[in-house]
């Protein structure tokens, strides 16, 4: 086991500007960075990750405990949702579309929050399991199907706020697309294969593209995800209660805890717990937004997209992944 550092130790310059990003966006600062070069940078993290994964999983003897992780990663995106949903409808008493739309983020994950996490276990020296990014990959969608049943099981066509009518007919067809073939999850799982055909020769070729360049591209990404969750904040913040707000801090702590004692069970390493319970503790802003938007047409977009990228996706990098590092290495 590697040692435990302080929690400050655990805040590498990648979270250091994402703070900064926040700071900027809530002092007005005029400092932004342009759409084209973040949507360059989140291509490549994508790209990064799966080639480095891939080439990993290569090695001999990298796939041992591969499957009860899959099978962990995958059982936590498809159940997170329920005890996320019960609460949303129960105590705050959100309408079922929007609770089942905002229980379908915090089953799935966030790719730039697991980035961010791995680079801080490659700053502190700290090993992780090659396969994780295949991990990563499984877990975006089994929450959104778990969305989609808890927002259409037992509704008797009701609209969630006392009224009835027809649910919106879904196009399956268009939503498999979305889901199965959407951006990231392509780049991510082709990148990986890739990798993995390549293996070691590939990996050494790619290293200065894969390794060298990847902490200051995340920094940047990540001053720019800084100023965006200000931006969304201030655009949608006035909708959420200080109920929503609270959600959106306790789940990633109850999902974390989930993913980090499901992890030590199964024997990943330290960077493989860690990494489990930062994927289970994030609420995905990419995949399931889009989704949502197709097959919950009536959810609530200002307080879905708000809460997971303004109130969760914050915490979990400035607190989570300290937290979830600290925790598994103790």
């Amino acid at each position: 086991m590697a040692p435990v550092p302080d929690l400050l130790a655990l805040l590498p310059p990648p979270v250091m500007f994402f703070a900064l990003g926040f700071a900027a966006g809530l002092l007005r600062a005029d400092l932004s960075v342009p759409e084209a070069l973040a949507r360059a940078l989140s291509i490549y993290l994508m790209v990064a990750i799966g080639l480095k994964g891939g080439a990993a999983l290569a090695s001999p003897g990298a796939a041992e405990g591969l499957w009860p992780a899959l099978a962990l990663g995958i059982g936590l995106s498809f159940l997170l949702p329920l005890p996320a949903f019960l609460f949303l409808r129960g105590a705050l008493r959100i309408d079922r579309d929007t609770a089942a739309a905002i229980s379908g983020h915090y089953g799935s994950v966030s790719v730039v929050t697991y980035a961010a996490a791995a680079g801080t276990l490659t700053t502190l020296g700290v090993a992780q399991e090659g396969f994780m990014p295949a991990i990563l990959a499984a877990m975006e969608t089994p929450a959104i199907l778990t969305a989609l049943l808890l927002a259409r099981i037992g509704t008797g066509g009701s609209t969630g706020t006392g009224a009835t009518s027809a649910q919106p007919r879904l196009n399956a067809g268009k939503l498999a697309h979305e889901v199965l073939l959407n951006g990231p999850v392509v780049l991510l799982l082709g990148s990986f294969l890739i990798g993995f055909l390549a293996g070691a020769p590939g990996r050494q070729q790619l290293a200065p593209f894969t390794e060298a360049l990847f902490p200051g591209a995340l920094c940047l990404f990540l001053l720019e995800m800084g100023l965006m969750a200000v931006r969304q904040l201030r655009a949608g913040g006035r909708g959420l209660s200080w109920g929503l707000v609270g959600f959106g801090i306790v789940m990633p702590l109850i999902g974390g805890a989930a993913g980090l004692l499901g992890a030590q069970a199964i024997g990943l390493s330290t960077g493989g717990v860690a990494l489990m319970a930062v994927l289970s503790g994030s609420a995905s802003y990419i995949a399931v937004p889009a989704a949502m938007r197709l097959a919950l047409p009536r959810a609530d977009a200002g307080v879905y997209v708000t809460l997971s990228v303004a109130v969760s996706f914050p915490f979990n990098i400035l607190v989570g992944i300290p937290l979830w590092v600290k925790l598994a290495g103790g």
